[in-house]
């Protein structure tokens, strides 16, 4: 997960954006009220002053200024006032900050000056808090975001691990909140496909290990009549049987592998390449009386920790399948990396079985060149279990190619799974 995906950051960062936001706001404001005070004590208090002086200092009365006042007319103006436009500005003369209300009547031009104004440093006080309250807001609104944060993904967290480590027993699941009830669910809906699971694990091990007994019974009988007959209308017939037996037999042997879930990492490793060359040599005979040529090229060897019975059952059914059913031509099995190919000539997959295919699972009609019956369904099936993936493409010229792709690394339903 990518740390801009985490709801922990997003948490924190929303709860930032509401600090900036609000401070932000609220500075505003103030700012607008720091200026409106401004214009009332000292913009205004400049005005009263002249108002009730120019008139005294046109009559020739005396005009008494308070403390830090003072007022100009006409050539008793400071030099450095003279040139300031009517109204109230912020000067600096000689290092120091003065508040000039220029003005004008009809005796002349006059200024009114504030020499011992504070409210500049009063200002910069009150901005100076302002920034302070700023920092200060946005370091409370991470702190409370993370503290909410933790609160919520934490718990999350920890449920998902519990799920993903298939924990018989949940945690939260005592807690009255949203919390609770999502945990309680988790909880109810794990037992249920727990339920289900071990249900068709039994009924697939219980099947299999009914099937076995009458297999094993024809097997023999077919085998007794392939020996003892005399007559090829017999024998014939019988290899077939034992061949089809023999046959139902290994897929109850995968069956049972899959009902059985055995942990990958625990497994010694197979070589890829034996079985392959084993299966390509297995299925040999069913192109031997058509113009097909079976080529076997196992140099890229590579390994993985897999029952050796349900590689050779997903390798073999797609080797098996496409010699079926490939009529002229070529069937080739490579290994690359760590994939195997096999490809063939032969009439290629319809479109509705190739959008079968693509499903995520479900049978297929048993037509094609590849085969898409009993067992192509379990070739898909044994590549989830083994973390690998089975795709189909169309061969140049006219075919079938079949992918079976291993990852070097894979985590499975039943525990981690190493490739060497």
């Amino acid at each position: 997960m990518r740390p801009s995906d985490s709801l922990r950051r997003r948490i924190v960062v929303a709860f930032l954006a509401f600090g900036v936001v609000c401070t932000l706001f609220f500075t505003a404001i103030a700012a607008v009220g720091v200026e409106g005070i401004e214009v009332h004590l000292v913009d205004n208090r400049l005005t009263d002053v002249a108002a009730w002086a120019a008139p005294r200092h046109t009559a020739g009365m005396p005009v008494d200024m308070p403390a830090g006042l003072s007022f100009h007319r006409a050539d008793a103006i400071p030099q450095s006032l003279r040139d300031i436009p009517p109204g109230v500005h912020e000067i600096e003369v000689d290092g120091i900050g003065l508040h000039v209300l220029a003005g004008q009547d009809s005796a002349g031009r006059y200024v009114v000056v504030d020499h011992e104004s504070d409210y500049e440093k009063v200002e910069l006080i009150i901005y100076s808090a302002f920034a302070i309250t700023f920092f200060g807001f946005l370091l409370f609104a991470a702190l409370l975001g993370g503290f909410v944060a933790r609160r919520v993904v934490n718990p999350m967290t920890t449920l998902a691990d519990a799920v993903a480590s298939r924990t018989t027993t949940l945690p939260l699941l005592d807690r009255r909140d949203e919390l609770g009830t999502l945990a309680r669910a988790f909880d109810g809906h794990t037992g249920e496909l727990r339920g289900f699971l071990d249900r068709e694990r039994f009924f697939t091990g219980d099947v299999s290990h009914e099937l076995r007994s009458p297999l094993t019974v024809i097997m023999g009988a077919a085998e007794i009549l392939m020996t003892q007959a005399k007559d090829e209308s017999v024998r014939v017939p019988a290899e077939r049987i034992y061949r089809a037996a023999n046959e139902a037999a290994e897929c109850i042997t995968v069956l049972l592998l899959l009902a059985r879930a055995p942990e990958l990492a625990e497994l010694p490793p197979v070589q890829v390449s034996d079985i392959a060359i084993t299966e390509a040599e297995r299925y040999r005979p069913m192109v031997s009386g058509k113009p097909v040529e079976l080529i076997c090229d196992a140099a890229d060897d590579f390994s993985i920790r897999a029952p050796r019975e349900l590689c050779a059952a997903a390798i073999g059914n797609l080797i098996r399948n496409a010699c079926q059913y490939t009529e002229e031509g070529l069937v080739k099995i490579r290994l690359e990396g760590h994939i195997v190919i096999v490809e063939d000539t032969g009439p290629g997959l319809p479109a509705a079985v190739r959008a079968t295919l693509e499903q995520p699972a479900g049978r297929v009609p048993s037509t094609g060149s590849a085969g898409t019956g009993l067992g192509l369904a379990l070739a898909r099936r044994i590549c989830e279990y083994l973390g690998a993936t089975l795709a189909h493409a169309d061969r140049v010229g006219g075919g079938s190619v079949f992918t079976m792709t291993f990852p070097p690394v894979s985590r499975q339903p039943n525990g981690a799974m190493t490739r060497s």
